[in-house]
């Protein structure tokens, strides 16, 4: 519940503006900053110790370079997950049509992890995920799916909140988390913090 048209401005890690619409539906105003780290995964690294890495890397960056208000500072790392193998953003058409074919009649997974820092303060990361599975798809659906050009920004090529959303057969948790960012942990850890109150949210 917000009041009037005060700001609760927080800081986003982040250029999604997925994750920029999920914090304003929380009733935040997010200032976007977008840090330049390197996406790779280290040798044996898990999805999981892969998405929360890059998250507190992010934020971390974002945080060394901002001071005074906002205090608070929120990143987020998304990653796609079949068969313990990460199905990263598409590098072409080719690679969108691979991956949706792999996904079809499938069950994958997905992780999405979130830090929370405060400029010169406390910080926190935590990983939420999601258990995903399509329906058995065509291989025209998934040829009209790739001409938009939608699966071609996103983990896994493709937007459960967007047109690929009928592919969806159903899901096991959070439906936030796999648009980008699991607005209910994120909710009880800024409240767990203190930073809810110090935004003057309820």
């Amino acid at each position: 519940m917000t009041h009037g048209s005060e700001q609760r401005q927080i800081w986003l890690a982040s250029g999604s503006p997925r994750r920029k619409q999920l914090l304003e539906q929380m009733g935040l105003t997010p200032i976007v900053r977008v840090a330049d780290v390197p996406e790779y995964p280290e040798p044996g690294e898990s999805p999981r110790a892969y998405a929360t890495r890059l998250a507190g890397q992010k934020g971390r960056a974002v945080r060394a370079g901002v001071t005074g208000a906002p205090r608070w500072l929120v990143a987020a790392d998304t990653v796609v997950v079949l068969d313990g193998q990460l199905l990263e953003k598409p590098v072409d058409a080719a690679d969108a049509r691979r991956m949706l074919g792999a996904l079809s009649g499938r069950q994958h997974e997905v992780i999405t992890a979130f830090w929370i820092g405060a400029v010169g303060g406390d910080e926190r990361t935590e990983a939420v995920s999601t258990a995903v599975r399509f329906r058995s798809l065509t291989e025209a659906e998934i040829a009209g799916y790739v001409r938009t050009g939608e699966p071609m920004d996103k983990a896994g090529a493709y937007g459960i909140q967007g047109a690929a959303g009928v592919f969806v057969d159903r899901i096991d948790g959070s439906y936030f988390n796999v648009v980008g960012l699991p607005i209910t942990e994120v909710y009880v850890a800024l409240r767990q913090m203190g930073a809810w109150s110090e935004l003057a949210l309820v």
